[in-house]
């Protein structure tokens, strides 16, 4: 039996174009100063090309901080797609973040829709259209 370990990096580049997007779609209640993206590295993670993670309360309270959200890259499924579906990959773990940025989670359900995801794509591109980062 072979063992995978996982590991785990600060992908700067994702957290230059996840700050781009908030800029560009007006998401200014994420602080951006409070968001960290890491790319993960030895997933067997077949489907999952994303995900985003919180401090929930209970840790802000006993570490006395405010809120954290991590969005966590896996490798092997995001660098397969095109640069379009790693932007709307993107867009949608952002649309997790509720406006209130307290650690918890907007659901699938209202919030974060395909609907959604593709009309906030269609407007950063046409607000983005000088400008291409390569990934």
């Amino acid at each position: 039996m072979q063992i995978t370990i996982m590991f785990y990096e600060t992908d700067f580049e994702i957290q230059d174009i996840a700050k781009d997007i908030i800029a560009k779609l007006g998401l200014d209640y994420i602080d951006t100063e409070k968001i960290l993206c890491i790319r993960s590295h030895g997933s067997k993670s077949r489907r999952t090309i994303a995900r985003i993670h919180s401090l929930p309360k209970i840790m802000q309270a006993a570490l006395n901080t405010k809120a954290f959200y991590v969005i966590e890259i896996i490798s092997e499924n995001f660098d397969k797609l095109s640069y379009e579906d790693k932007i709307k990959t993107l867009i949608h773990e952002l649309m997790h973040i509720p406006k209130s940025f307290g650690g918890g989670f907007r659901g699938h359900g209202n919030f974060v829709t395909r609907k959604k995801v593709e009309t906030s794509f269609k407007n950063y591109m046409i607000k983005n259209s000088s400008l291409s980062f390569s990934f």
